[in-house]
């Protein structure tokens, strides 16, 4: 008979042990949770939130835009303040870097999130999940990072008094407006806190959430908007971004915004670095998902120009076919630089900005893209996703926006701000913090207005800067 032999023993490791001991701890209650977030009252008053000063050391906010441009793609930068010159709530939408040198100093509780980072009103939407339905919520994330929960609630709650000035409401309907994002969002991390982790990480805003918040004069309206998402699939894309050259769909150029290249900055041939940068990208992807996107054919690939405070990043979108002409894909290649926020908060350090950005999507947003990932080229961060997948966006027209249209769409954006928030922090701590009165809604909106003010103010400095002819404005945005 063979010699038996003695089955291995294995030994805990010191980080094993101190992991089960982590997992095996006993929680705090809900009910715990909530009474300490009430004791945080007493350290940082409410009304404390209210608050904002200008710091003497505030930094020139042109000057703070003219050190973003440096790194920038310098034929574009003209076409940003360009952009950024049409109202102070297109300026406010490209200045989150000056915006966290005021947050910095304001009062917080010390309770942690993963923040939207630059969060506005016009940083929501509709876009498809996974099973193809409609659902509602941040759909920005470039500058994404852990900080405090009350940073993304006062930007969103003075994006919504600036949005109503835009749109040419008086003050009492702009005060409504905030109070409509932080009322949604005080009741709606409320009821999170008391739900299960796995009920809330599954939780949507979904089509029939967004109709039952609208009433009956703007039920129409309002599902023409999601018609029209419904059809903004690849196959949209195709048609207008794409014509036939030589019986074969191209992307059409429309310089200065989309740009067909045929080197990169540092004169790599298009073909070598989209190889190379497909490779960190499929790296980057989970193995189902690589499969996936590998069956694709990349067919074209251009330079794009989006958003307002993104002009000038880089951006590619590459333009892929599947079965046939009717199985179109169009991903998207965004530059990923260092979040606005990181030199005024104890950042984690991160091997690339878009595995920064992914993660953050990934956390907080309801229902991220699957095609989410990563790479570097040329020694620049980029994150990849899908360029249109059944979007859409609340119009801010100021000829035609009701108030109570926009009051339910600021209840959304908060509600929507809420569930992010919860899925990556202690919603229960936030909640009892909170409460149950509008004492914080009234805070958040005085800072809203005193902020906008000073919006205007900068506003103003980059209108002169212009003047002055310090920076170089396109005549096209």
């Amino acid at each position: 008979m063979p010699k038996a032999t003695k089955p291995p023993t294995y030994k805990a490791t010191e980080a094993g042990k101190k992991l089960f001991s982590e997992f095996t701890a006993p929680r705090p209650s809900i009910a715990d949770r909530i009474a300490a977030g009430k004791r945080l009252r007493t350290t940082v008053p409410k009304a404390s939130l209210a608050e904002f000063k200008a710091l003497k050391t505030r930094k020139d906010p042109v000057a703070i835009l003219e050190t973003q441009a440096k790194t920038r793609l310098q034929d574009l930068i003209p076409v940003r303040y360009a952009r950024m010159l049409t109202s102070p709530f297109a300026f406010l939408r490209g200045t989150a870097a000056v915006m966290a040198q005021d947050l910095q100093p304001s009062a917080v509780t010390g309770l942690q999130v993963q923040l939207c980072g630059d969060m506005h009103v016009s940083n929501f939407g509709v876009f498809a999940s996974a099973e193809r339905n409609l659902v509602f919520g941040i759909n920005d994330f470039d500058e994404t990072i852990p900080g405090p929960w009350e940073w993304d609630l006062k930007r969103l709650a003075t994006s919504a008094v600036v949005a109503g000035q835009f749109i040419g409401k008086d003050r009492e309907c702009c005060e409504s407006f905030s109070h409509a994002v932080v009322s949604s969002y005080r009741q709606h991390i409320r009821e999170y806190a008391q739900m299960g982790y796995l009920a809330t990480w599954y939780s949507v805003i979904s089509e029939e959430n967004l109709m039952a918040a609208v009433p009956p004069n703007l039920q129409e309206k309002w599902q023409k908007g999601l018609a029209k998402a419904k059809k903004g699939s690849h196959l949209q894309v195709l048609e207008k971004m794409t014509d036939l050259v030589d019986n074969k769909h191209r992307i059409v150029e429309n310089a200065p915004f989309v740009v067909r290249e045929t080197k990169t900055e540092a004169g790599m041939p298009i073909r070598e670095a989209v190889g190379l940068f497909l490779e960190q990208y499929l790296a980057s992807l989970p193995a189902d998902r690589k499969q996936l996107i590998s069956r694709y054919q990349v067919l074209d690939v251009a330079r794009k120009v989006v958003g307002v405070g993104s002009v000038g990043t880089r951006c590619w979108i590459g333009f892929m076919r599947g079965t046939n002409e009717n199985d179109p894909l169009f991903l998207q290649f965004k530059e990923a630089e260092q979040s606005v926020l990181a030199p005024h908060l104890k950042a984690p350090a991160y091997q690339n900005q878009g595995l920064r950005v992914v993660s953050g999507q990934r956390l907080i947003q309801s229902s991220p893209d699957i095609l989410l990932g990563w790479g570097l080229l040329n020694k620049t961060h980029f994150y990849v996703c899908q360029l249109r997948d059944m979007k859409g966006s609340y119009e801010f027209d100021p000829k035609n926006t009701p108030r109570k249209g926009m009051e339910i769409y600021c209840g959304l954006c908060g509600w929507a701000l809420a569930l992010a928030h919860a899925k990556s922090g202690d919603a229960a701590l936030i909640a009892g913090y909170l409460g149950k009165t509008d004492e914080i809604d009234e805070a958040f909106t005085k800072f809203a207005f005193a902020y906008s003010e000073q919006n205007d103010r900068d506003y103003d400095e980059l209108k002169k800067a212009a003047r002055e002819k310090r920076i170089q404005v396109a005549a096209v945005s």
